[in-house]
């Protein structure tokens, strides 16, 4: 019998991933402590990539407008997150996605700071999809981000990373998908719509989304949230969120592999067989057989091609 040719025989990658959990108040030191924790326990149990929520160092200050909170924006450079974890992910040889309050110039941007195993800052990621509506007021703070999708060379693989609010269009994870994202990651902040938003408990949706964009691109996903009671600063008794938790890893068929309660700190960590899913991806062609030439209604916001 003839052996395979060398182009059949079958490679391995495997790199282990982590979803984190945590609340969050108004001791950043605290904060950025407990964060600490929770990367060194998702560490010591294997996992090379680790994603911590969205905007950790404090409470989610967009439930609010008021420009003090302005003040918690430092540059990349001045960042206490990305120095802090910079160093962290250089003793543990582990990825950090670190979100932070980005002061570029006289604006702001809701970012992350993609950190690799050595320590390297790879580049910043400014979030896209910008949302308004009660309790998630982040056009006050935030001006839409100017670096277009982006995806990373990692150590361990090439990620793509968006924030929160971009988790629910199709176009971000698809974007990255295009430009050979092998696993996603969202950082988020989200729970209950405080008044005078229509009650609705948005924890299915979100998880289904992001659901969605896993099997769609046939892609692991890992989301990352906050949970607990938040308060608005100048009306607690009026305003205030209670964040729902429930983390978790999808695999590339978008099923859930593992999730955290609405409430509690949480580490979850999934293995994937990086090479095993590109083959998945190649024999399911999704990628050969897409239109572009028929998705112009996309580059507009009212879905009219520019010569209709």
């Amino acid at each position: 019998m003839s052996k395979d040719p060398e182009h059949f025989r079958r490679t391995s990658r495997p790199v282990t991933v982590a979803a984190t959990q945590m609340a969050c108040d108004w001791n950043v030191s605290g904060n950025i402590a407990k964060a600490e924790r929770l990367v060194r326990d998702a560490a010591a149990r294997g996992a090379q990539i680790i994603l911590l929520p969205e905007l950790f160092e404090a409470p989610y200050f967009c439930i609010e407008q008021d420009a003090r909170h302005l003040n918690l924006a430092r540059t990349v450079e001045d960042s206490r997150a990305v120095r802090h974890f910079s160093a962290l992910a250089r003793e543990l040889s582990v990825v950090l996605p670190i979100s932070f309050f980005e002061r570029a110039g006289p604006v702001y941007f809701n970012s992350i700071a993609i950190i690799d195993a050595d320590g390297s800052n790879l580049g910043v990621y400014r979030k896209s999809h910008i949302p308004n509506g009660p309790g998630y007021q982040e056009k006050t703070y935030f001006s839409p981000g100017d670096t277009g999708f982006k995806v990373w060379n990692t150590r361990f693989a090439r990620i793509g990373v968006g924030i929160c609010w971009d988790q629910w269009f199709p176009e971000t994870a698809r974007a990255m998908a295009l430009q050979g994202a092998e696993i996603f990651f969202f950082p988020t902040a989200i729970g209950t719509e405080p008044p005078p938003a229509v009650p609705v408990n948005s924890r299915d949706h979100w998880q289904r989304t992001q659901q969605g964009h896993a099997a769609a691109n046939l892609t692991p996903l890992v989301a990352s949230n906050r949970y607990g009671l938040e308060r608005s600063l100048q009306n607690p008794e009026g305003l205030y969120i209670r964040f729902y938790g429930s983390s978790f890893i999808a695999d590339s068929m978008g099923g859930k592999l593992t999730e955290a309660g609405e409430e509690g700190d949480a580490v979850l960590t999934a293995t994937f067989d990086l090479d095993e899913l590109a083959q998945l991806r190649d024999n399911w062609f999704v990628f050969r057989d897409r239109r572009p030439d028929l998705y112009g209604a996309l580059t507009s916001l009212d879905g009219r091609r520019r010569t209709d």
